[in-house]
């Protein structure tokens, strides 16, 4: 049925974001380049977000246009009458 899985690991993400002590930045420019890298990592992932959902949403649309079209059929085959859409 639907898949409720996902493909972000826990794990990966604590990786990607979490504040090492042997990373820490030590001056201005440090800083600035693990920020950058931060926003980076955090719009990589949006990204990928945004295209799965994107993504689930259109299936679920073809899945209720099938649906929609199956109980069309079968209106037809009972022969209700108005089996318009």
């Amino acid at each position: 049925m639907a898949e409720t899985k996902s493909e972000i690991k826990p794990a990966e993400e604590q990786q990607n974001f979490a504040v090492g002590t042997t990373n820490d930045p030590k001056n201005l420019q440090e800083l600035t380049q693990y920020i950058q890298n931060l926003l980076q990592q955090t719009q990589d992932k949006f990204q990928t977000m945004s295209e799965q959902i994107i993504t689930r949403i259109d299936e679920m649309g073809n899945r209720i246009d099938d649906l929609e079209k199956n109980i069309s059929d079968l209106m037809t085959q009972a022969g209700v009458e108005g089996a318009e859409k």
